[in-house]
Formats: C-alpha cells, structure tokens, sequence
C-alpha cells in the first residue's frame, strides 16, 4: 500500500470521527506496506483528552507487533501531529511520519514547533507534509462551520 492509499484510509478514519462528534483526524500505521492500525480521534466518545488519532493508533500499532519500538512503521495521519502526538510518534521511534494539513494552532512537526528534528531527543524520523492537505483542511473547516 502506499502513502497515498493509507492517506485515503486515514481520511476515511477522519470522516468516522466526525460522526461522532469528533474532530475529525485520521491516522494509519503501515508497516511493509500493509496497515496494521487505523484509528479516529475518539476524545469527545471515549471522554479522554489522550484519545486522539495517532496516539489510539500507534497503541494499537504495538499490540499487534508486540513491540513499542515502531521503526520500521511509517504513521500517515490527516493532520500535522499536536506536541503530544509529536512525542508519542517520537517515543515510539516511528520510522517516517507522513501528513496531510498543517496545524497553525497546534502543530509539532513544522508549524509551531517541530519535535521530530529537535536533536536532543535522539530519534529524529523523516517527516513528508501535505499529502491531500486540501482534503484533510476541507473536512476540518467543514466540521468547525457546523459546530458554530
């Protein structure tokens, strides 16, 4: 599967989460080029301020490989990781980060932030933006107008 594919599943995640009155992210976890996690934002269904997309989605990553350790797992996610997600896809020493929109209120790879190259920490992954960030954007502006 590639980048491009998951980022339609991730969409797809985004959507779901919208549903359910969730602000609707997406996030996917390849790894040799299969997905092995999908999940949607679930803060507002589960009532937990952690549940976001990624964080869900690399819990699951790790149950399935039976490891924390996710280098060689690529996470596609629709928009820019916030700085906890940023730090749960670093702490998991995610092989590539992949997104679509940037964040301007919240971002932590490239926007406000960028926790994935910072040297300190020892675990700096590539990071590839704004696949179908159009999409990912729409779908985000769609949901705040409704929710005004």
């Amino acid at each position: 599967m590639t980048n491009e594919e998951a980022m339609r599943v991730a969409l797809d995640e985004a959507k779901m989460a919208a549903l359910q009155g969730d602000v609707p992210v997406g996030a996917v976890v390849l790894h040799n080029g299969e997905i092995i996690a999908r999940r949607h934002n679930e803060r507002e269904f589960a009532k937990d301020p952690t549940a976001h997309a990624e964080v869900l989605a690399l819990r699951d990553a790790s149950q399935k490989l039976g490891s924390w350790r996710l280098d060689e797992c690529t996470l596609v996610v629709t928009l820019e990781p916030c700085v906890m997600c940023a730090g749960a896809a670093q702490s998991s020493r995610i092989g590539r980060l992949v997104y679509g929109a940037a964040n301007f209120e919240a971002g932590a790879t490239a926007s406000l932030y960028n926790v994935m190259s910072d040297p300190r920490l020892g675990h700096n992954p590539p990071v590839e933006h704004g696949l179908f960030a159009e999409e990912s954007a729409v779908l985000l502006k769609e949901f705040f107008q409704q929710r005004r």
